[in-house]
C-alpha cells in the first residue's frame, strides 16, 4: 500500500460526473479547476460503536463518495459551494481564525473541520486561498459516513493546495482529531477507512497505533445497503455522545474494581490490556461489577469518589450535561461482545471454512441484536428493515453506522441478489410513498472501493 494518498491523471470528458462538476465549477468561478479530490463513504460490516472504545472494527469503503473541484485564488478567501442547491454557499477569510459552531452543524462546517485540522497540523499562519465546488453522492445522515468523507476530502484538498504532505495514516489521524471540532467524539473508523481503503477488500482497522489489515470477503457474498430513510445527524443530537460517556464511566468503574487508578482510564479497551484479560473474561467482569439497573449521577460520584462538579467537567461532554441516568452494564456488555464478534468475523474470512456465509451471517445478526437491545442505537424502522432483509433472503443483516436511523447492511448469496432486491423493494419501499420516491438511491449493492485521492485532468 502506498504511504501517501495517491494522485492520478484522469480524462474528465470520459467521466460524466467529473465533467458535470467541471462545468458547474466554470460557471461558478469563471475558470477551470486545478485539481480534483475525492474521499469515499463507508459501510461498517461489523464492529459498531467500539472504535471510540479502542477496539478494532471491520468496514469497507463504498463507491459513493465526496468529490470536489478545486482551484487556487489570490483573494485571501476559501470560497465553497455545493452542486446541490439545498446547500448554501459560503466564503471564509484565510486571514481570520476558522470558527466552527458546534451548536449549528451546517454542511460546510465539516469541510472547515478538515481545513482547520491541516492548518493546525502544519502551523500554517495564512492558508492559500481556494475556490471549491463539492459534489457528494453519499446519502446524508444515513450512517454511511458522508460527514467524515467531507472532512477527509477537505483535509486532502487543503494539504494539496498548501503544498504539504502527510502519510495516509497521519492524514487519517489528523482528520479524526479535527472532526471533533463539530462536537462528535468519534473513534477514527470513518476517517481511517475513507483514507486507507483499497479496492476489492474490507479492512480490519486497529487503533493505538492506527494500522489496517486486508480482510478477504467470501466470493459468494454480496453486501447490499438499504436505507431506512430515517435521517440521523450525530452532531445534531446527544445520542451518540451519551453512549461515549456511558462507556467512559463504565471503564472507570471496571478499572477501579480491579484496583487500578480509574483516573488513568478512558476507554474500555484499556482495562483488558492492563489486566491481561480476554474479552470473555471482561464480559464476566461486567456481570460481576456492574448492575443492569441504570446508574444515577450520585451513585457514580460516590463509587468514584468525585464531586458533582468533577462529574460534569471530567466525564460529560458539552451536549450530555442534561443526562441523569447511565446504562453502564448494557453498554460495556455490548462493547466487549461486539469486539469479540469482530475478531471472529475476521477469523472466518481468513480461514474460509465451507460454512463461511452462515457463520458470518450469524455474527451480523448477533451484532444487530446487541445494538438494538444493549446499546439501544436502533429504531423501529431499522428493526423492521433488518427483519424484511432477513425474510427476503439475507444470510445476515444489521444496522450500520451510528444508528437511530440510517442504513442496514445485508449479506446475500451472489445468486440471490436480484430476488432479494425485489423482495425488499416490495416490502419496505413501495408501500410508503416517501420511501418509494427515495428507493433508487436507498437500495444498492456495495463493492469495496478505494480510498481518498487527488485527480489531475489529462
Amino acid at each position: 500500500m502506498a504511504t501517501n494518498p495517491p494522485k492520478f491523471k484522469v480524462s474528465v470528458v470520459d467521466d460524466e460526473r467529473l465533467q458535470n462538476l467541471k462545468n458547474t465549477f466554470e460557471r461558478q468561478y469563471g475558470g477551470s479547476p486545478l485539481f480534483y479530490a475525492c474521499a469515499p463513504g463507508r459501510v461498517n460490516l461489523i464492529g459498531e460503536h467500539i472504535d471510540y472504545c479502542g477496539f478494532s472494527v471491520l468496514p469497507m469503503a463504498i463507491e459513493q463518495n465526496i468529490l470536489a473541484a478545486v482551484s487556487l485564488n489570490n483573494s485571501g478567501t476559501i470560497q465553497l459551494s455545493n452542486i446541490n442547491p439545498l446547500y448554501s454557499n459560503i466564503t471564509v477569510s484565510t486571514s481570520e481564525e476558522i470558527v466552527i459552531d458546534k451548536n449549528n452543524p451546517k454542511w460546510y462546517y465539516y469541510f472547515l473541520c478538515g481545513v482547520k485540522g491541516i492548518q493546525e497540523k502544519f502551523g500554517i499562519a495564512r492558508l492559500q486561498g481556494m475556490s471549491c465546488v463539492i459534489d457528494g453522492n453519499v446519502p446524508p445522515s444515513s450512517g454511511l459516513s458522508s460527514s467524515s468523507a467531507l472532512v477527509c476530502c477537505a483535509g486532502l484538498i487543503t494539504m494539496e493546495a498548501n503544498q504539504k504532505s502527510l502519510s495516509k495514516v497521519d492524514l487519517a489521524e489528523t482528520c479524526t482529531k479535527c472532526e471533533s471540532y463539530i462536537g462528535t467524539e468519534g473513534g477514527g473508523m470513518d476517517q481511517s477507512i475513507s483514507i486507507l481503503a483499497e479496492k476489492e477488500t474490507a479492512k480490519l482497522i486497529e487503533f493505538g497505533p492506527l494500522r489496517t489489515t486486508d480482510v478477504p470477503l467470501p466470493d459468494s457474498a454480496v453486501f447490499v445497503i438499504s436505507n431506512s430513510c430515517v435521517e440521523m445527524n450525530k452532531a445534531a443530537s446527544s445520542h451518540y455522545n451519551s453512549r461515549v460517556v456511558d462507556c467512559r464511566i463504565a471503564t472507570k468503574l471496571l478499572a477501579q474494581a480491579k484496583g487500578l487508578n480509574q483516573k488513568e482510564f478512558l476507554k474500555l479497551a484499556q482495562v483488558p490490556t492492563e489486566i491481561n484479560a480476554s474479552l470473555e473474561e471482561m464480559l464476566a467482569l461486567v456481570e460481576e461489577v456492574l448492575h443492569p439497573e441504570p446508574y444515577s449521577r450520585d451513585e457514580i460520584c460516590k463509587i468514584l469518589g468525585i464531586t458533582s462538579q468533577q462529574f460534569s467537567t471530567e466525564l460529560l461532554s458539552a451536549n450530555t450535561q442534561h443526562v441523569t441516568q447511565f446504562k453502564l452494564y448494557q453498554r460495556a456488555k455490548h462493547v466487549y461482545g461486539e469486539a469479540a464478534r469482530v475478531l471472529r468475523f475476521k477469523n472466518v474470512c481468513d480461514c474460509a471454512p465451507s460454512d463461511s456465509m452462515q457463520l458470518l451471517g450469524d455474527l451480523m445478526n448477533q451484532s444487530h441484536a446487541s445494538c438494538r437491545d444493549l446499546y439501544e442505537c436502533s429504531c423501529p424502522e431499522l428493526d423492521q428493515l433488518v427483519d424484511i432483509c432477513l425474510k427476503s433472503g439475507a444470510v445476515g443483516s444489521r444496522l450500520t453506522g451510528a444508528g437511530w436511523g440510517g442504513c442496514a447492511v445485508s449479506m446475500v448469496h451472489r445468486d440471490k441478489v436480484q430476488s432479494f432486491l425485489q423482495a425488499v423493494r416490495k416490502a419496505y419501499y413501495l408501500p410508503d410513498p416517501r420511501r418509494a420516491a427515495m428507493e433508487k438511491q436507498s437500495l444498492f449493492v456495495s463493492k469495496p472501493g478505494g480510498g481518498a485521492a487527488i485527480y489531475f485532468e489529462k
